[in-house]
């Protein structure tokens, strides 16, 4: 929804434009309040309604999370499976 916004925004600019809009939002002291905005967001959808998505949000960003940190091993050992089976 963010970028959705960024970009109607920026589509009537010039290109000489563009910089000077984007430029602000590249430091660090908006950096932190856009996340903490997104917290405060996150806080009141979900946190404060007491729904059950944030434990779904914790479940499969563990899986995910898991699966990216395996992901390189995996990708080796199949590596080493195919040059195995190219010899024979």
């Amino acid at each position: 929804m963010a970028m959705r916004k960024v970009y109607s925004e920026i589509k009537g600019m010039k290109v000489k434009e563009v910089p000077n809009y984007v430029k602000p939002m590249l430091s660090m002291d908006y950096l932190k309040k856009a996340f903490q905005r997104g917290l405060d967001n996150y806080h009141s959808k979900y946190i404060q309604t007491d729904s059950i998505e944030p434990l779904y949000h914790v479940c499969f960003g563990g899986m995910i999370f898991s699966y990216l940190v395996a992901l390189p091993n995996e990708r080796r050992h199949l590596a080493h499976k195919e040059h195995g089976n190219a010899n024979h």
